[in-house]
């Protein structure tokens, strides 16, 4: 029989370890700490041991509970730091070598920028500034990064020329003759 009630156990501390996974934010934090008191004396490093819990995690719950201050989470200070932020001098180096060849919106609806460069054209006139392969992002991770510039690498289309009308010849004759002395 006692080993059918330490089956039991086991059985009932992974479903506990389970709900504690389906829950987020301050809701886990509550929920391991309520079960921290009651089933392991408010012990967090037992809590560790049998459910696999942070201990840390435990112990926050706790003082929050004793206390009735909720801690706020910050999730998105755990992002990953964008390429340019970690490199500025690179991303102004990029900028120097895109803004020459970038042209605005040509119906001005959006404050874009295309360029007409290619991200593997960039990464090659890099090189070419000095930069080595180890700082300077793959064509992949530097396309993204030209995109988070507000660069769009897109060919510009060139203007196209009107059709030209029967009048033309006769404007341009017209006009060169105002132009003579007329």
């Amino acid at each position: 029989m006692v080993g059918s009630s330490q089956a039991t156990a086991q059985v009932s501390d992974r479903l506990i370890s389970r709900a504690a996974l389906a829950l987020t934010g301050h809701k886990r934090r509550r929920f391991v700490a309520e079960v921290t008191l009651d089933l392991c004396d408010g012990n967090a490093r037992r809590s560790e041991e049998r459910f696999g819990w942070s201990r840390k995690t435990a112990e926050k719950g706790m003082r929050e509970k004793a206390s009735g201050i909720r801690c706020l989470e910050n999730f998105a200070a755990r992002r990953r730091p964008a390429w340019e932020e970690k490199h500025p001098q690179l991303a102004l180096d990029i900028r120097d070598v895109v803004e020459p060849k970038t042209h605005a919106d040509p119906e001005l609806k959006s404050s874009r920028r295309y360029a007409n460069l290619s991200a593997k054209e960039v990464r090659e006139a890099l090189f070419a500034k000095g930069y080595d392969a180890k700082n300077v992002p793959a064509e992949r991770t530097l396309r993204d990064v030209l995109n988070r510039m507000n660069y769009r690498l897109k060919r510009i289309q060139k203007g196209k020329p009107l059709k030209k009308t029967k009048d033309v010849d006769a404007i341009f004759a017209n006009v060169a003759a105002d132009a003579s002395g007329g």
